[in-house]
C-alpha cells in the first residue's frame, strides 16, 4: 500500500495521460488506484492507440497487438487496483505460439513443448538439439536478468547503466540477437526461427542487442496468450477498469499542447481550445511528437526535440486487413512466412530507399482461437510487411499501398490461401503515411526509437523528464522499450516515479 506523504508536504492532486494506448491506460489506471484524479485524452475516436479496432461488414479487426506474451503483468496492473484481469476480460491460450514457413516447404511449429520442439529441431539439424537447450539457457539468464530485475525500473542517471553494466556486459549484450542465436544453432532457418523476435519490437536481429533474446524465454514461461473477442477487448476492460476507479476519459481530444510555465508542465490544451490543468503530465504519444510538436513552444521542447530526431528509428509496417468469405482452419494463428531472402532483406527494410521486390510476411488469423471476430463461417484476417520508414524511403504509398496491396494478396493466394481473391469479402490497408498521420509516429516509425543497445535503457528517453520534473513519458519509446510486456512495464516504472512525486509514499518494486 502507498505510505501518506510526512512533513506536511501537500500531495498533487490531478494528472493528464495524453495517448490510451496500453502504456497509457495501464499508466492512468495505476494513478487513479493510487488516489490521483487522471484524466486520460485520446486523440481518436476509440483508446487503444495501436491496438486500434476496426469493424466492417460483421468482421472485428485488431489494428495490432495482437501477441500478449506475459499476463502476469497485466494481473498484477488489475490486482494493484483491488481488481482481477479474469473479471474484465478472459485470455485464451494459442497453440503453436507461432507457425514459421519458407518457401522450400519447411515448417516449424514453435511451442512450449521441449519434446515436440526436440523432435522438430532434430529432424532439421541434430547437431542443433542440444544448441537450443544451450540458447534457451541463456535466454533465461538474460531474462532474469533482463526483465525480471531491470524491466520496470527507471534508469534515470547514468549510474544506473553502470550498476547494470557488469550483467549486461556478462551476457554479451553487445553482440546482436543474431549473433548470439548463431552461437548455439548452425542450422540456417532454425537461425531464423529463434532470431525473429526482434522484429515484433521494431528491432533489426543482426543489430539488436542480444538483451532481446529473453522474448524467447518469456513466452517458454507463461505462453502466448489471445483475448477473447481480440485486443480490443483487453483494452475496454482496461478502459472499464479505470473509470470503475473513478478516471475520466476523453475521446476526441487531439493535444495541442503542453504549457510550460516557469519550468514545470501546468495543462495541455487540445486542438479544439479546451484546457486541462493537472499537477502531472504524462504523454503516451510519440516520443518525438511529445516533445518536437506538443512542446515546441517552450527550449526544452524545441531542443530535445531536434535533439531525438537525430536518433535512429524503428522499420515501418504495410498492413492489410481482409475478411474472407470462409474460415480457414488450418492456417495457425500466427504465421511467420519468411520469404526467399533474410539478411538482405531485413537490411534493404531498415535501411533500404525503396520497397524491396521479396517480403516477409506476419500472417494473423484470429479465427482459429476466436471465430467470434468474423460472421458465422468466415474468417477475419491481417497481413503485415515491414517496411523502411519515410526517412529512409519516400515512397507514395497513396499510389504503391494498392499495388503492394495486390502483390501480397497474389503471394498469399499462391502459398498459404488459395481462393482468396474469389473469397473476399473486404479490406482496407494501413501505410507507413498513416503511422505518421494517424498516430503522429515519427516517419511513419512503427515502433518508435531502434532498440539498439546505444538507445537501450539509460541512453533512451527517460520515464520522468530530466529538465522538467513533473513531465513524464510511457510507452515505447522510454525505457524498456516496444511490445505489450514492455509499454505495460514502462507505466509500471513511470507511474512509481509519479507516485513518489506525488507525496503519495514509494511504491514497492
Amino acid at each position: 500500500m502507498n505510505q501518506m506523504p510526512q512533513n506536511g508536504f501537500t500531495p498533487a492532486k490531478s494528472a493528464v495521460v495524453i495517448g490510451a494506448g496500453f502504456g497509457g491506460l495501464a499508466l492512468a489506471i495505476r494513478l487513479q488506484a493510487a488516489g490521483i484524479s487522471t484524466t486520460l485524452l485520446e486523440k481518436r475516436d476509440k483508446p487503444g492507440g495501436r491496438a486500434y479496432v476496426y469493424e466492417d461488414k460483421g468482421f472485428t479487426f485488431d489494428a495490432g497487438p495482437t501477441v500478449i506474451t506475459d499476463p502476469s503483468a497485466l494481473e498484477e496492473l488489475f490486482e494493484t487496483a483491488g481488481a482481477k484481469l479474469s473479471d474484465y476480460v478472459e485470455l485464451l491460450p494459442v497453440k503453436p505460439f507461432y507457425r514459421l514457413a519458407w518457401e522450400d516447404g519447411f515448417v516449424f511449429d514453435y511451442a512450449d513443448d521441449q519434446e515436440d520442439l526436440d523432435r522438430q529441431i532434430g529432424a532439421k539439424s541434430p547437431e542443433d538439439v542440444e544448441g537450443y537447450r544451450r540458447f534457451l539457457a541463456y535466454s533465461r539468464d538474460v531474462f532474469h536478468e533482463g526483465y525480471e530485475k531491470l524491466g520496470t525500473v527507471p534508469f534515470l542517471a547514468f549510474k544506473d547503466m553502470m550498476r547494470a553494466a557488469p550483467q549486461l556486459m556478462r551476457l554479451e549484450a553487445y553482440r546482436s540477437v543474431y549473433s548470439k542465436v548463431s552461437q548455439f544453432i548452425k542450422d540456417d532457418q532454425l537461425r531464423q526461427a529463434f532470431s525473429f523476435h526482434s522484429l515484433l519490437v521494431g528491432g533489426n536481429p543482426f543489430a539488436t542487442s542480444s538483451i532481446y533474446a529473453l522474448i524467447h524465454a518469456l513466452e517458454r514461461k507463461w505462453g502466448v496468450f489471445f483475448p477473447k473477442g481480440g485486443t480490443g477487448a483487453l483494452v475496454r476492460g482496461m478502459v472499464k477498469l479505470f473509470t470503475d476507479l473513478g478516471g475520466t476519459v476523453a475521446l476526441n481530444a487531439e493535444i495541442d499542447e503542453i504549457t510550460i510555465e516557469n519550468g514545470r508542465a501546468t495543462a495541455v490544451r487540445t486542438r479544439a481550445g479546451e484546457i486541462f490543468k493537472a499537477d502531472l503530465v504524462a504523454s503516451n504519444a510519440d516520443v518525438v511528437h511529445t516533445y518536437a510538436k506538443l512542446m515546441g513552444k517552450s527550449e526544452r521542447g524545441e531542443k530535445h526535440g531536434a535533439a531525438l530526431k537525430k536518433k535512429r528509428f524503428s522499420m515501418s509496417l504495410f498492413v492489410i486487413y481482409f475478411g474472407l468469405k470462409t474460415h480457414r482452419p488450418d492456417i495457425a494463428h500466427h504465421t511467420v512466412c519468411f520469404g526467399p531472402r533474410y539478411r538482405p532483406l531485413i537490411d534493404e527494410i531498415f535501411k533500404g530507399k525503396e520497397l524491396a521486390g521479396d517480403f516477409s510476411l506476419y500472417l494473423h488469423n484470429p479465427c482459429v482461437t476466436d471465430p467470434s471476430l468474423a460472421p458465422e463461417g468466415m474468417g477475419s484476417f491481417y497481413v503485415l510487411s515491414p517496411v523502411p520508414h519515410l526517412g529512409n524511403a519516400e515512397i507514395d504509398w497513396s499510389v504503391e499501398g494498392p499495388k503492394y496491396r495486390d502483390r501480397i494478396f497474389d503471394y498469399l493466394e499462391e502459398r498459404y490461401i488459395p481462393g482468396l481473391k474469389d473469397d473476399l469479402v473486404t479490406s482496407r490497408i494501413f501505410t507507413p503515411e498513416d503511422f505518421r498521420t494517424e498516430l503522429n509516429a515519427h516517419l511513419g516509425s512503427a515502433f518508435s526509437l531502434d532498440p539498439v543497445l546505444t538507445q537501450s535503457a539509460w541512453f533512451r528517453p527517460h520515464n520522468r523528464d530530466d529538465k522538467i520534473p513533473n513531465l513524464y513519458i510511457v510507452g515505447a519509446g522510454t525505457h524498456p522499450g516496444a511490445g505489450v510486456p514492455g509499454v505495460v512495464g514502462s507505466a509500471k516504472a513511470t507511474a512509481g516515479l509519479m507516485i513518489e512525486d506525488a507525496g503519495l509514499g514509494t511504491v514497492p518494486a
